[in-house]
């Protein structure tokens, strides 16, 4: 039997936590904690990323779940999925608010 017959399908929280775990991804997640729509050209300057590259990790976040998005005539707003669960949003908040609070224990 192949190995991947014993590997389940990924679940919600491991695609949220695969998607967070790419450190551009993270950032763009933290710009949009917000709640606000920003338009990708925001993201993009904020992150000093490229069109594509920007848009691949947003396609990403996207499919996890954790983002919706609206075309505005050229460009495309994105925004955090307010439709996540409790759970979800908390494990997002958690992952979001990683770095501040090691920083705080190393001090």
């Amino acid at each position: 039997m192949h190995i991947y017959a014993y590997i389940s399908p990924m679940t919600p929280t491991i695609k949220i936590l695969a998607a967070l775990a790419e450190p551009t991804r993270l950032a763009a997640m933290r710009l949009l904690r917000d709640g606000r729509e920003h338009c990708v050209c925001e993201l993009m300057d904020a992150l000093d990323k490229g069109q594509s590259t920007m848009s691949r990790h947003m396609t990403t976040l996207k499919k996890a779940g954790l983002v919706v998005d609206r075309r505005d005539a050229q460009w495309v707003r994105f925004r955090r999925n307010p439709a996540l669960s409790k759970p979800l949003a908390a494990l997002v908040d958690a992952a979001l608010n990683l770095d501040k609070s090691s920083k705080r224990k190393s001090k």
